[in-house]
C-alpha cells in the first residue's frame, strides 16, 4: 500500500515520464524499479520509541557530554509561523508536523526547516537530534548513508528514528530522479536533517558541500523554506583512528567491521560534543535549477558551518604540534595560533596555550596519539594527530604542517 508521499512522487512529471516509457529504460521495468526505490526510501519516526533508544545506547551516550550553543535560533524558528526550515547540519524540517515545542505552539507553527551540518562521526546521528530532544524539540527525519541499514540497525533507522537511506555513490538516473522527487515531497511535510559533505570527513577537514539534496529540497518550491546551519565538534572523535587511516588508504571498510573497531576504541573514551546552531538562511527565493545560485548558496552554508564550529583544545594542540617539542615551545606556538583564530573571530573553546595543553595532553596521550616525557611531547600516531589538526584548517590564513 502506497503512502501519501509515494503517491505524490509517482504523480510528479519527472517520475511519470519513466512510468509512461518516455525516457530510456522506462515502462513496466521502470515502474517496478521505482516502486522498489520508494519502498527503500520509506521511513517512519516513532518518537516515544526514539527516546527509549537512549537506554540501550547509554554505554555510548554516557561517554559523550552533549553541549549546545545558540539554541535560540532553533527555538525562535519553531515559534515562528511564517517560514519553513532546512537544518544545515543535515536537517530538512516541516515544523507543523515534526517539531513539538511547547505543545500547542508547535501545532500552530507553519515554518519548514532544513538543517545541514558538518559530519565528523557516526555518533553525529545520535548527538545532534538528541540535543534537540533534550530541549523539548522533536528531532527531524535524517538522511543517512545506506551502509547504516543492515541488520537490526537498519530496522531501527527505518521504523524508529525516521532515517532515510541514501545511495550516495549511485549514478543511476532513475534512482536519482526518484530520490530528488521523494525529498521534494517529504520536505513539504517533515523536517529533514542532512549532511552536505555527503559522508564523514576522513581527513578531518571540512569538505566541500554537495548540492544534490538542496536542489531536491528547492524543487518543492516552498517560498517559506529556510536552512539552519549546524556545526558539531568533539574533543575526541570515537572512530578517529579508523577515519584517519582510511584517509591514507582511500577506501572505506565495511560498516560491520568498522563497528567492531569502534567498540574497541570506545574503551576509555570520553569527549564533549559541542553542537552550535546558526541563524536561519532564507532560501525560498533560490532557483533550484540554477547551478550558479545553488553553488553560491552551499558555499555560504559551508562557510557558516565552518565559522560556527567550536575550536577545542585537542584541535589547537594538534595543529601546533611538532614531531618532538618542549612543552614551553608548544605553549608559545598554541598562543600564536589562538591569536590568529581570535583575529578571524573563530568560535574559541580554548584561550591560551597553557589551557590547551592542560586539557588536551592527557586525552591525546591516553588515546595513544602522543607521548609526554620529561617536559617534552612527541608524536606517536602522526596520521591521527594530523586528522585533528586539519579540523581547524579552514579557519587559518596559513596552516603549518602537523606532524
Amino acid at each position: 500500500m502506497q503512502d501519501d508521499i509515494s503517491q505524490a512522487v509517482l504523480a510528479r512529471e519527472e517520475v511519470a515520464r519513466y512510468l509512461r516509457g518516455d525516457n530510456a529504460g522506462g515502462g513496466s521495468e521502470a515502474r517496478e524499479r521505482i516502486h522498489g526505490y520508494l519502498d527503500e526510501l520509506r521511513t517512519v519516526q516513532r518518537h516515544s520509541l526514539y527516546r527509549a533508544l537512549q537506554h540501550p545506547l547509554y554505554p555510548i551516550l554516557r561517554k559523550i557530554e552533549r553541549k549546545h550553543e545558540q539554541l535560540q535560533h532553533v527555538t525562535q524558528a519553531v515559534r515562528s509561523r511564517s517560514k519553513a526550515f532546512l537544518w544545515s547540519s543535515g536537517i530538512f524540517s516541516s515544523l507543523n508536523t515534526v517539531n513539538s515545542f511547547s505543545g500547542s505552539m508547535a501545532k500552530r507553527a507553519k515554518k519548514f526547516l532544513e538543517s545541514t551540518s558538518n559530519h565528523k562521526s557516526h555518533t553525529d546521528y545520535l548527538v545532534e537530534p538528541l540535543v534537540l530532544d533534550d530541549n523539548g524539540i522533536r528531532p527531524p527525519l535524517i538522511a543517512a548513508g545506506i551502509n547504516l541499514y543492515g541488520g537490526p540497525l537498519g530496522l531501527l533507522n527505518r521504523h524508529v528514528t525516521g532515517a532515510i537511506p541514501i545511495r550516495r555513490n549511485s549514478r543511476d538516473p532513475m534512482y536519482l530522479t526518484t530520490l530528488k522527487a521523494y525529498v521534494a515531497e517529504i520536505v513539504k511535510k517533515h523536517d529533514l536533517f542532512f549532511y552536505p559533505e555527503g559522508g564523514r570527513s576522513y581527513s578531518g577537514e571540512l569538505k566541500p558541500a554537495k548540492t544534490g539534496f538542496i536542489q531536491a529540497a528547492l524543487s518543492a518550491r516552498r517560498a517559506d523554506l529556510v536552512i539552519i546551519p549546524v556545526a558539531i565538534a568533539y574533543d575526541l572523535v570515537l572512530e578517529d583512528h579508523i577515519l584517519a587511516h582510511q584517509s591514507v588508504k582511500r577506501r572505506q571498510r565495511p560498516f560491520a567491521r568498522e563497528l567492531a573497531e569502534m567498540v574497541r576504541y570506545a574503551v576509555g573514551y570520553r569527549s564533549r560534543a559541542f553542537v552550535t546552531f546558526g541563524a536561519p538562511i532564507p532560501v525560498g527565493h533560490i532557483d533550484g535549477e540554477s547551478r550558479t545560485e545553488v553553488l553560491e548558496l552551499m558555499r555560504d552554508v559551508r562557510s557558516r558551518i565552518g565559522a560556527q564550529q567550536k575550536v577545542l583544545p585537542t584541535a589547537v594542540f594538534a595543529a601546533a604540534m611538532r614531531p618532538s617539542i618542549a612543552r614551553r615551545d608548544l605553549e608559545a606556538r598554541i598562543d600564536r595560533l589562538i591569536e590568529e583564530l581570535a583575529a578571524r573571530r573563530a568560535n574559541l573553546g580554548v584561550h591560551s596555550g597553557r589551557e590547551a595543553i592542560e586539557e588536551a595532553a592527557e586525552p591525546l596521550q591516553t588515546r595513544g596519539i602522543i607521548v609526554a616525557e620529561r617536559g617534552h611531547f612527541r608524536v606517536r600516531e602522526r596520521t591521527v594527530l594530523r586528522y585533528y589538526g586539519r579540523t581547524i584548517q579552514h579557519l587559518l590564513t596559513t596552516t603549518g604542517r602537523t606532524h
